[in-house]
């Protein structure tokens, strides 16, 4: 079992930037991929961001791409998501998830979730 926990949402007007951060705990952090997904109001859980174990290697949604960056730290058993020039449309609950593979990132591991409100 791999427990996770978000934090570092709230209100923010366009154009601002939040950082969101997850704490991993459980099992052995750097062996899991890590990932960001999000849901919006009346909309499906959509991706966000994944990083290898290693944080070699990286995916971004193309909505994300340019503004958004992932990062990792294994010492710490943390993971990063640095949200810059925020829209109204990335209002949405942020959760954290967590995966011996990147390509299954969307069926492992889910933590609770950060609500993220983002302000016209």
């Amino acid at each position: 079992q791999v427990q996770l926990v978000e934090s570092g949402g709230g209100l923010v007007q366009a154009g601002g930037s939040l950082k969101l951060s997850c704490a991993a705990s459980g099992r052995t952090f750097s062996n899991y991929a890590m990932g960001w997904f999000r849901q919006a109001p009346g909309k499906e859980r959509e991706f966000v961001a994944a990083i290898s174990w290693s944080g070699g290697i990286t995916y971004y949604a193309d909505s994300v791409k340019g503004r958004f960056t992932i990062s990792r730290d294994n010492a710490k058993n943390k993971v990063y998501l640095q949200m810059n020039s925020l829209k109204p449309e990335d209002t949405a609950v942020y959760y954290c998830a967590a995966a011996k593979n990147i390509a299954t990132i969307h069926a492992g591991y889910w933590g609770q979730g950060t609500q993220v409100t983002v302000s016209s």
